[in-house]
């Protein structure tokens, strides 16, 4: 299959699992996606090195998107609860991976936000609800990414937060039918704060969900993470400042 310089590597970290396929700039995979485990614990060093590994056998591309489970601002991750911690203060992962990979040109964001630009509309509010290790959200307001809230982080009672309520242990400790309860109850909460018009869950979890949730409830791809990754290079007002080619800030694709 011929193969384009426009074809993007989509890279899709998660806490379990780091997954990295070949898409074109309208979402269509060519060819099959690689998966290898999320090592623990997993230094950012450690993580480029086996995100270079993983991609090696991939074919040719031109530009690479990055979903990573954590804060970034200006290409520097802020915090990585489920990957580090240690090392990941302000660690710029798009320039590490831009320069291990040939200096191609990376767009990286919140793995969450990704997968909402590959589930989204583009029409009112919508929000992504990411269920796996634990919760990532993105918000979206007319197809446009509004700036990171990070709600994985944040008190749902009062002793416990998104993550510990929602994520991959809770399902483990409580089962899945108590389990789902959180779920549409973390849906009707988002509900209230936003009032969106749709949202969308992602994340491998997904599969878990069997709670009966409002016609405004979608339950998405869990190869969203991948499809968003052309989404992100559609983006016309993504700041050139997140994209990172080794050594020169804010150049264009």
């Amino acid at each position: 299959m011929a193969r384009d310089a426009s074809d993007i590597l989509a890279i899709d970290i998660g806490g379990t699992g780091l997954k990295a396929a070949i898409i074109d700039i309208e979402g269509k995979m060519k060819g099959e996606r690689v998966r290898v485990p999320t090592p623990h614990p997993c230094p950012p060093q450690l993580l480029v090195d086996t995100l270079a590994d993983l991609v090696a056998p991939l074919p040719a591309y031109g530009r690479i998107s990055v979903g990573f489970p954590g804060v970034i601002r200006h290409g520097l991750i802020l915090t990585a609860p489920h990957i580090g911690p240690d090392g990941w203060e302000d660690f710029p992962l798009g320039q590490a991976l831009s320069a291990r990979l040939g200096g191609k040109p990376v767009r990286l964001i919140n793995d969450a936000e990704v997968q909402g630009l590959g589930l989204i509309s583009g029409k009112g509010i919508e929000i992504t609800l990411t269920l796996g290790t634990g919760a990532g959200t993105g918000v979206f307001r007319d197809g446009e990414l509004m700036p990171h809230m990070e709600l994985a982080h944040h008190p749902v009672s009062k002793s416990k937060t998104y993550d510990d309520y929602i994520g991959d242990a809770a399902r483990e400790k409580i089962g899945n039918k108590r389990w789902n309860k959180r779920v549409k109850h973390v849906a009707e909460l988002l509900f209230v704060l936003f009032h969106y018009d749709r949202l969308y869950l992602g994340g491998g979890n997904t599969k878990h969900v069997k709670a009966d949730l409002p016609d405004n409830v979608v339950v998405g791809s869990n190869d969203a993470g991948l499809d968003g990754g052309a989404a992100l290079w559609r983006l016309k007002s993504f700041h050139t400042s997140e994209e990172a080619p080794a050594g020169v800030a804010g150049a264009k694709p």
